[in-house]
């Protein structure tokens, strides 16, 4: 007597696309909402389990490196200061598994950003104390484990215009799709972007208006918008010769594997975006203080 199938986990690769393939193919085409958010949870999913959500992989020293976007050498490095724990040895083999490629994974994105490896140490330390990661580095992008950068915030009305504190800016901030208006009466709003205002009401504190900031908000975004176009165009050829537009969706792993590879991608392209855009501000404010003193000096 066969053992009838177990159906997937809901909260597996597997399981977020049954649910959507069990769909009538008339919502699937008209409700691209329920489309996205399946494939908001492929990617949190892929990012809680760098293997997919299955059963945890081993890797040989060389692999784990290349899969981590370092070296063996650095793995080793690591490994010895206490910052990888100690691999399974079958006889002079080391075999790490999926717990040692999302640290290093972790370890790899922290000495991106300019962290030093005691600093690392650090942090680490006190993560594995039960502190909040995203607490400690002040960031809560893939490094501290979730797809999204940021969680929007449903909150009364009255909240968002107080947190914004200006009727013009708030209308503004809501064209702008910043803040969403919902409930039957208009009495709820959703902050997109959460961390936008919390950095507009930090400069506002040095007697920058709100009005400026929005404008400077309105005039880069579509400047950001064509960068990460740019960026990710790079990686689409990639994906798209492997999942054909009509053809049968290939096996869960392989899905997996590709939605890994562009949560890295996504990871290394805002480290290098924003060293890029850091350097030339710097550069900026330099040139303009210099500018500064020399027009006070010379008058």
């Amino acid at each position: 007597m066969s053992t009838p199938d177990r159906p997937p986990r809901p909260d597996s690769i597997a399981g977020v696309l049954a649910n959507l393939r069990r769909l009538p193919r008339r919502v699937r085409r008209e409700s691209r909402e329920v489309v996205e958010a399946a494939v908001t949870q492929l990617f949190e999913i892929v990012v809680r389990h760098p293997g997919g959500a299955t059963a945890s992989r081993e890797y040989r020293i060389d692999d784990l490196a290349r899969l981590g976007g370092t070296t063996a050498r650095n793995v080793r490095v690591y490994r010895d200061r206490d910052l990888l724990p100690p691999p399974r040895r079958v006889g002079r083999i080391a075999l790490y598994n999926d717990t040692h490629l999302t640290r290093l994974r972790l370890i790899t994105s922290m000495l991106d950003r300019g962290y030093t490896i005691a600093h690392v140490k650090e942090m680490i330390g006190a993560w594995e104390q039960g502190k909040d990661l995203g607490d400690i580095l002040g960031l809560e992008s893939a490094i501290a484990g979730t797809w999204t950068t940021e969680r929007p915030e449903t909150v009364a009305r009255s909240e968002a215009e107080r947190r914004v504190g200006d009727a013009p800016a708030m209308q503004r901030l809501v064209e702008l799709g910043v803040i969403r208006l919902n409930g039957a009466d208009d009495s709820l709003a959703t902050i997109t972007r959460p961390k936008l205002i919390d950095a507009f009401n930090e400069v506002r504190g040095y007697g920058i208006g709100i009005d400026k900031l929005v404008d400077l908000y309105e005039q880069t975004l579509p400047h950001i918008d064509a960068i990460s176009q740019m960026l990710v165009r790079a990686g689409a050829e990639h994906v798209l010769a492997r999942l054909q537009p009509g053809a049968p969706l290939p096996a869960d792993t392989e899905i997996a594997e590709l939605i890994g590879m562009l949560v890295r991608f996504r990871t290394q392209a805002v480290a290098s975006v924003t060293a890029t855009l850091a350097g030339s501000i710097e550069s900026t404010i330099e040139s303009m203080v210099s500018g500064l003193l020399a027009e006070s000096l010379l008058h």
